[in-house]
């Protein structure tokens, strides 16, 4: 898996696997590559021998203290072996570099494996959005997510363990 900043090059390909997740309510490239110019986002994409596997993109303008997970998408191949997860880890990581304190997300109500990897996360659901997901009439679940704490528990994680003395082992 190699994640790299998306660029304008890559809406082709995005707009491919854009399609064929949503196929009822994908964005236009219009708006993909809107998204792709802005200042205020950060798009990714996990390529591997040429293959485009996963893209995903959030907003976060620097200084404000929320941040929006804008989009990610898997090929359905590739589903199910962390390639979601370690974009939307590069997505928090980038949203916290601009200073965002919390990510808000919409997720289709319809889709249990998004929602549990978001509550995987430390994402938790703060409302709905009746008939939000249009032409197919599906909710939305609001979720948000505790950007300090997450960066926190990661920064735990990652730390070497120590004994009572304070050395490392």
């Amino acid at each position: 898996m190699t994640l790299r900043t998306a660029t304008p090059d890559d809406l082709s390909r995005i707009m491919d696997l854009e399609r064929a997740s949503f196929p009822t309510d994908a964005w236009s490239p219009a708006m993909m590559a809107a998204e792709l110019a802005s200042p205020h986002g950060r798009y990714v994409v996990d390529e591997e021998a040429g293959r485009l596997f996963g893209y995903g993109g959030v907003r976060a303008v620097r200084g404000a203290a929320d941040a929006d997970i804008q989009t990610i998408a898997i090929a359905a191949d590739a589903r199910g072996r962390g390639r979601g997860r370690l974009l939307l880890a590069d997505l928090l990581r980038s949203a916290a570099e601009r200073g965002a304190r919390e990510v808000f997300l919409e997720v289709r109500a319809d889709n249990p494996a998004a929602s549990s990897l978001y509550a995987s996360e430390g994402f938790v659901e703060i409302g709905r959005r009746a008939r939000y997901y249009q032409p197919d009439d599906v909710d939305a679940i609001v979720m948000k997510l505790d950007l300090e704490g997450w960066t926190a528990s990661r920064s735990e994680r990652a730390a070497p363990a120590t004994n009572s003395a304070g050395w490392c082992g």
